[in-house]
């Protein structure tokens, strides 16, 4: 008998127990993917280099929805969340199971958290599709383990949920009179407090909001210094690729490719613009940062099998000529808030509002052959996906803003430009 035949016959004894044995398979296949989830978070945290194996690219990226504003709640990662959201579905069919005046219960408790997790996947999926432009494949398997208990539990439950206060009620009397049950619950309950508070503390990324990078929000995070030895020891050890642009004598060259319409090149956009402030004040022409354009579309990247950005062309246009009015990072702000709703012709008009730009039509075949350049350089270096980073040569990881202020850091001490 498959689920949809369950769903679909009416609630008894036999369909219960068989809706139950759904639940806990729904349940487990939940807590596999938050389990592993849990695990890229916490690896996030704590490796400024790890690269988790469902990053496929930017479009298909576990890291990107972690770290990114929605990746956590209160501090405490989504991830780990759900982990202990299952967990406690599996603890809660085996407690019921033991009791036979819970055990009828147990379709209705379900149904009820599951209408809250459901809730809270609507909202993660939409911010991850919609918002940041990813789909997150292990975050996908909690989606639907939450939409299969929501289903499962919603056909078993024969009572009224009204009835539902007053079943919890008499049940949590047998559950505080029965010393196994209730040991098994004060068990979980602290490993779950120990499991939020043992969790690395601080975000995975700093303010993502279209303010962040001005006044209080713009400080720099600090990385703690043990893992910061770690991350210096492992930069040492890195090749170098000879990357051929005009550093105009600074010390540290730092080059980023670059898609305009890309979450995550926006995100680094925010959250790095802070700490190439701060060096621009410490260390005054010591630090380059050179923005070099990689659009994920054809019409101006010849690497490129299949439009992933139509609009990615336009922005990169409109940006280089706002720089000529001096209005390109004006232009550049509005294009990373505004990435849900880019098109072609959202662009545009924002090149003359924003950015001043009155030609566009007139220049853009002969500005389009100058982003062409910088892709070609980009498929030189082996660009895989936006954004790439490099620092005098040195191919840079997706890394945390903290962590990238300690790599220009030691860049700096190590070709004797004074960093601290």
């Amino acid at each position: 008998m498959d689920v949809l035949e369950l769903l679909l016959r009416p609630a008894t004894p036999g369909i219960i127990r068989q809706m139950s044995r759904w639940i806990v398979g729904f349940a487990t296949l939940g807590l596999a993917a938050s389990s592993g989830s849990t695990w890229v978070h916490y690896r996030l945290l704590n490796d400024p280099t790890y690269v988790s194996i469902c990053d496929v690219n930017s479009t298909l990226s576990c890291s990107e929805a972690y770290t990114s504003q929605y990746g956590a709640f209160a501090g405490v990662p989504v991830a780990l969340l759900g982990l202990l959201f299952f967990a406690g579905i599996i603890g809660l069919v085996a407690l019921c199971a033991r009791s036979t005046t819970a055990a009828p219960s147990l379709p209705g408790y379900v149904f009820a958290a599951s209408t809250v997790g459901l809730a809270a996947v609507l909202y993660l999926g939409y911010a991850s599709y919609f918002i940041l432009g990813t789909v997150c494949l292990l975050c996908v398997g909690t989606y639907v383990a939450v939409i299969g208990l929501f289903l499962t539990s919603g056909a078993a439950a024969k009572d009224p949920m009204s009835s539902l206060p007053a079943r919890a009620a008499r049940d949590l009397g047998t559950l505080v009179r029965t010393p196994a049950a209730l040991s098994a619950t004060a068990v979980f309950v602290v490993a779950a407090v120990a499991a939020i508070l043992s969790f690395p503390g601080g975000a995975v990324t700093a303010a993502t909001g279209p303010d962040a990078g001005q006044g209080a929000a713009a400080a720099v995070p600090a990385a703690d210094q043990a893992r910061v030895r770690e991350f210096e020891t492992w930069l040492a050890a890195q090749p170098r690729e000879p990357i051929v642009v005009p550093g105009d004598g600074a010390a540290v060259v730092i080059v980023k490719f670059n898609d305009y319409q890309c979450p995550a090149c926006g995100q680094t956009y925010r959250e790095y613009k802070p700490i190439f402030e701060k060096w621009a004040k410490e260390a005054p022409g010591k630090v380059e940062v050179i923005a070099k354009d990689y659009p994920l579309e054809r019409e101006c990247n010849p690497n490129m099998t299949a439009d992933m950005h139509l609009g990615a062309c336009e922005a990169a246009v409109a940006v280089r000529l706002a720089r000529e009015k001096g209005k390109g990072e004006a232009m550049e702000d509005w294009l990373y808030s505004n990435q849900p709703e880019m098109t072609p012709a959202t662009v545009r008009q924002a090149a003359r509002d924003v950015g001043g730009v009155t030609d566009m039509d007139a220049r853009y075949a002969a500005t389009l052959v100058l982003v062409r350049g910088d892709a070609v350089q980009g498929a030189q270096m082996k660009i895989t996906g936006t954004p790439t980073f490099f620092m005098n040569g040195l191919r840079l990881p997706g890394l945390r803003p903290e962590f990238f202020d300690a790599a220009i850091a030691w860049e700096l001490r190590r070709v004797g430009g004074g960093g601290q």
